[in-house]
């Protein structure tokens, strides 16, 4: 059993209650403790850092002091919280005046940080600490060549990812490993259109349609994503992009751990698929469809 601090992240729940359900329950199949941070509070997001560094440091640090308290490291599955968070423990690692004065106002709380942990992303953990090849060792429900799309976004690679940002390899892998077929996908590493969706709409619709356009013209029959922001992007505004464009897109968009979920024979209520805009039913019946699979 491995055991980490988790940090859920707003989305986990809110717009993203399909995230924090998968997480859990795949967590207790792949024997992975998550020990939720006692009144952890939001991360600020990466805008909070444009519009006032030094306070967007200090709730960080806040939430890092409160993991410290048991040793363990702390794990997010959501993208942006671990740039936050990570950017916060390093910064506060690399400039010990900065870190005297944050920890005078964390001591007002009975906090101080040490800098004695890592920040660390799910995927990562799922891939480096658990491994695909453990993962298809529990497998219930082969995917039996399921056309995915793995879109990683932004966050996940830039600027403290773990793999090589301009050709990620580590979800496809885990699709392969749980049998399904990565397809080609160039757009996989690109940005989603983030928050401007809300400011700028029109923008961010062109690069969802071109995340969209380049999955389907690849065959993807479904598409998977680590990131909360990324998929309310992808799903949620699926029909005002077919609307803008004059497309008629209608492509399941999955957390990786759901689609995990599916192959490890987790029942569907507890992985929160009906709060998927674009639903996934045809994929989960494609999947369940093929029976149990034989042992390996």
């Amino acid at each position: 059993m491995k055991r980490f601090n988790y940090f859920p992240g707003c989305s986990a729940n809110a717009t993203g209650k399909g995230l924090g359900l998968s997480v859990e329950a795949v967590a207790k199949s792949l024997d992975l403790e998550l020990i939720e941070l006692e009144d952890w509070t939001c991360c600020g997001s990466t805008p909070y850092n444009s519009l006032n560094e030094e306070e967007s440091i200090l709730v960080g640090a806040r939430n890092l002091a409160l993991a410290e308290k048991n040793g363990l490291d702390i794990v997010t599955p959501c993208s942006s919280c671990y740039t936050v968070l990570n950017r916060d423990n390093n910064y506060l690692k690399e400039n010990p005046s900065f870190r005297q004065k944050v920890n005078t106002a964390l001591a007002e709380v009975g906090l101080n940080f040490k800098g004695t942990i890592r920040v660390r992303l799910l995927p990562e953990v799922i891939y480096h600490d658990i491994t695909p090849e453990v993962i298809a060792q529990k497998v219930k429900y082969s995917l039996n060549g399921l056309k995915v799309a793995s879109f990683y976004g932004c966050q996940m690679l830039r600027p403290a990812g773990f793999e090589n940002p301009e050709n990620p390899r580590s979800l496809d892998e885990i699709v392969e490993k749980i049998g399904g077929q990565p397809v080609n996908f160039p757009m996989k590493n690109r940005c989603c259109g983030s928050s401007m969706v809300i400011a700028e709409s029109k923008l961010a619709y062109r690069q969802i349609h071109k995340v969209l356009k380049n999955a389907s013209d690849n065959g993807a029959e479904c598409i998977i994503t680590p990131c909360p922001l990324c998929h309310v992007n992808l799903d949620a505004y699926q029909g005002a992009v077919n609307s803008a464009y004059g497309t008629s897109f209608n492509i399941p968009v999955l957390y990786v751990t759901q689609l995990i979920g599916l192959a490890l024979g987790i029942n569907t209520s507890y992985l929160g698929l009906n709060t998927n805009i674009v639903s996934p039913a045809k994929i989960v019946d494609k999947i369940l469809a093929q029976g149990v699979k034989s042992g390996t």
